[in-house]
Parts: structure tokens; C-alpha cells; sequence
């Protein structure tokens, strides 16, 4: 999904970054200070003390970072600077914290809003994922367009075991619910699957 961003665009795209490094920073302050928020233990160093924003402008556009600030102590992120988060560990639980976040995000993302656009774009990948212990492929489906504004952005992804005409069915009728229209042209390949759903969800567009 990052790879399918960032080679056409998308206005989702500082918004994941915008998380991403925050998140790095919020875990380096952690080990600074030693312990986790409201954690008592021995070995702090320090108490939190909120967030100061910054204003980045970066290749995507101007982003506005919450970067992590001590109570006591010099501390500084990192992070921010260096676009990753390198030299210490990081546990499972602060993973797990992590991924949940982005989770959130991502699924936000992938239901919000649609509106008009003229030319829609279908398509499907293939990746390996793990499944019940098991590494199977499966179809990420991608559905990109081009509104009156000229600008290609991706509309939405799902994930299936098959391009199988069920699975793009209730994709598209997805993007319906999310209240794309005005759909003028449609360009994909002719997956046997893809096509019969294309011709039931937008019956009379060529």
C-alpha cells in the first residue's frame, strides 16, 4: 500500500508520516525517561511534559509534528531528523501499541468519504501473507481514479484470497457506499472476475 502511494499520490500519504514519526518520537522519550507513561519505577530519569508542535516542510507538503518534551534533562528526538528510529530496542508490547495505532489510521482512511470522479482505475496485486500459520498470495485489490482536478489518487485497497468476482463485487459496491460517482470510463485488465463484477455494480459505463 506505502509502495502504491508513494509512486501515484495520495493526500493519506503525510498523514501516515505525520503518525509514523511521531510515534518513533513518543518511543524514544520512553526510554529516555526510562518508564512508560504513569509507570512507576526506579530507574526514571525524568516525567514527561506534553508536546511542542514543529512545521516540516517535506517532498509531500508541509507537516505538523508533536514533538515529545521532559520535564527535566536535555532530551531531544532522534527521529525527527533522521525520518526513522535507529540505535535502541524497541519491545513487543511498544510494537504492538504502534501497529494498533496505525491501524486505526489505515482503517480510517480506508473508509472515509469519496466523491465525484471521472476515470476509474482497477487493478489487483499479489503479495505473501501469513494466514493460520500458513504463507499464502493473496490479492490486494486497488481502486484509483481521476477527478475533474486531474489528480490520480488512490480510492481504496482490500485484501483477498482471489481476484474471484464476489471479492470485487464488494469492493466496488464499497466505493459506492462511500459515495463515489459521476463515474465516466473505467480502465482494468479483463480478469474474468473483475469483469462480471464491473458489469454488475456499473451497468452501461464503458
Amino acid at each position: 500500500m506505502l509502495e502504491q502511494i508513494a509512486a501515484e499520490g495520495t493526500e493519506a500519504l503525510p498523514e501516515l508520516i505525520r503518525f509514523l514519526i511521531n510515534e518513533a518520537m513518543r518511543l524514544e522519550r520512553e526510554q529516555y525517561l526510562g518508564a512508560g507513561p504513569y509507570e512507576r519505577t526506579p530507574d526514571r530519569r525524568g516525567h514527561a511534559n506534553g508536546y511542542k508542535p514543529k512545521t516540516v516542510k517535506a517532498w509531500v507538503g508541509k507537516i505538523q509534528f508533536e514533538v515529545p518534551q521532559v520535564r527535566q534533562g536535555s532530551f531531544y528526538s532522534d527521529a525527527l531528523d533522521k525520518g526513522l528510529l535507529c540505535g535502541t530496542e524497541v519491545n513487543s508490547i511498544q510494537v504492538s501499541r504502534a501497529a494498533e495505532k496505525l491501524d486505526e489510521v489505515l482503517e480510517a482512511w480506508r473508509n472515509r468519504p469519496l466523491s465525484k470522479i471521472e476515470y476509474l482505475y482497477l487493478d489487483a496485486r499479489y503479495e505473501k501473507v501469513r494466514m493460520d500459520g500458513q504463507i499464502r498470495d493473496a490479492a490486494i485489490l486497488i481502486a484509483s481514479a481521476v477527478g475533474k482536478d486531474r489528480k490520480r489518487r488512490i480510492l481504496g485497497v482490500s485484501v483477498s484470497l482471489s481476484e474471484a468476482e464476489q471479492h470485487w463485487r464488494l469492493f466496488l459496491e464499497d466505493l459506492i457506499r462511500r459515495g463515489m460517482e459521476g463515474v465516466k470510463l473505467i480502465i482494468s485488465d479483463d480478469h474474468s472476475g473483475l469483469r462480471k463484477a464491473r458489469q454488475a455494480v456499473f451497468t452501461g459505463i464503458p
